[in-house]
């Protein structure tokens, strides 16, 4: 058997067990990179282990460490407050605030990962007070950082503005951010109205009459909404009285936190610092200003998922290192019918994205599109968009960078369900996202 057929039955095999057995995905991942790697593609333990993603583990430890402690110290629980005031208790707003603010932040030349490493606790936190639905928000959250993720200025933008510039091939740099903002945005409006979007709405119609009456009803239906938050003086302990919201204020601990997340954002948005590093260097300095606070935070890292990601993404370099993607990729590049060839390198891309880096993707199923185009058949500008979108839309993974930070972010009591539902939607859109960017952007092309 070859190292490229075997390293795809691994990959099949690990799905299969992972699923019909109550067995962390990642530790099977790990034992077939093992095995696999070391029987057929001849790789040592050492060879094994270069692929773990020691980035990816230390962001995800970093982001869930810290946001643990903020979450003791009632940091979270003021932001909530804060912006249910700011959106002036217009709950449906909430969801849509992430998606923007993600956005603008990718545009202007942030890592996707960076974006969603902030903003996503946040917004976590936000859909556990208020009851909205944390697999839309998660997801309003990550096709948010994939909307603004092809600007001129931003980094998918410039890898790919850069492969089409070498390949002598004439597309607009706005094409391309346009088509990935207006995609992802109407994958964020189909989410929401899938995902409880719907019943924000009737929830707000409540709320808002309430407010104008300005009657008793009012405080009761901001209770039933779940407008709690942590008593001042108190850590952990939620409430739902919209007089214990009021309570909330800025003290010490929260405001040397908001000034640590703070920095962190300004870190890796501004002066692109490793995320991971600086949310760890953060929380231990948090830790040090105030011990009691933060007692028992590193139990609310994530690490079963910590331990599924690093598993999945190890065994994913196993495959690379087999050569499975190149041979995949070859074949497809092979086929004589240049719009069948570019469907099936939209969904190469995806794939391949779902489990693996977007921007390594991207630099490399380009490529493999440019001898399609080099005949004339297909035009350049909507092939180029649809493996754009096809790269990164796949994000919502629970196996990519972003999918994994969203979980990870979730509650301890949600995170197991929540990863399930970010699997199926994700499965969902690998299965029909390039089809979907094909029919829209290249099939026009060829007509």
């Amino acid at each position: 058997m070859s190292p490229q057929i075997a390293t795809i039955i691994g990959l099949v095999i690990m799905f299969i067990v992972a699923t019909a057995l109550p067995i962390n995905m990642g530790a099977v991942a790990f034992a077939l990179a093992f095995i696999v790697g070391g029987v057929w593609v001849g790789m040592g333990g050492k060879e094994v282990l270069a692929g773990f993603p020691g980035d990816l583990f230390l962001t995800l430890v970093g982001i869930t460490y810290l946001f643990a402690i903020a979450q003791k110290n009632g940091t979270i629980d003021l932001l909530v407050h804060w912006a249910v005031r700011a959106v002036r208790g217009h709950i449906v707003a909430i969801p849509w605030v992430m998606f923007v603010v993600t956005a603008v932040l990718t545009a202007f030349g942030a890592l996707s990962p960076a974006a969603v490493a902030i903003i996503g606790p946040v917004a976590l936190r936000f859909a556990k007070q208020y009851r909205i639905n944390p697999l839309m928000m998660g997801l309003l959250v990550i096709h948010g950082a994939q909307g603004g993720g092809f600007s001129p200025i931003s980094v998918y933008g410039g890898i790919t503005n850069q492969v089409v510039a070498k390949a002598g091939l004439d597309v607009s740099e706005m094409a391309v951010f346009l088509t990935s903002l207006g995609f992802n945005l109407l994958m964020a409006v189909i989410c929401f109205l899938a995902f409880g979007g719907l019943q924000l709405l009737r929830r707000q119609g409540v709320l808002a009459t309430a407010e104008v009456e300005g009657t008793q009803a009012s405080s009761r239906q901001f209770a039933i909404e779940g407008h709690g938050a942590l008593l001042a003086a108190g850590g952990g302990t939620s409430s739902t009285d919209p007089v214990a919201l009021e309570a909330v204020r800025l003290n010490r601990d929260r405001f040397i936190t908001l000034v640590g997340l703070l920095g962190l954002g300004v870190a890796a948005l501004v002066y692109d610092l490793n995320v991971g590093l600086v949310s760890i260097t953060v929380a231990v300095a948090l830790a040090l200003i105030s011990p009691n606070a933060q007692k028992g935070a590193v139990d609310g890292i994530s690490w079963s998922t910590v331990l599924l990601i690093s598993g999945v993404v190890t065994y994913i370099a196993v495959l690379q290192q087999a050569g499975a993607v190149d041979y995949i990729g070859h074949g497809v590049s092979g086929i004589g019918i240049p719009l069948l060839g570019a469907l099936l390198v939209c969904y190469v891309g995806g794939i391949v994205s779902a489990f693996a880096s977007s921007a390594a993707v991207l630099g490399a199923t380009i490529p493999l599109a440019v001898p399609f185009l080099m005949q004339g058949h297909l035009g350049a500008a909507g092939v180029i968009c649809a493996l754009a979108i096809s790269s990164t839309v796949v994000d919502v993974s629970p196996f990519s960078t972003n999918g994994a930070l969203v979980v990870a972010s979730a509650a301890k009591d949600e995170r197991e369900k929540l990863f399930r539902r970010f699997l199926v939607y994700s499965g969902l859109v690998v299965a029909l996202g390039p089809l979907l960017a094909w029919l829209l952007f290249v099939v026009p092309g060829w007509m």
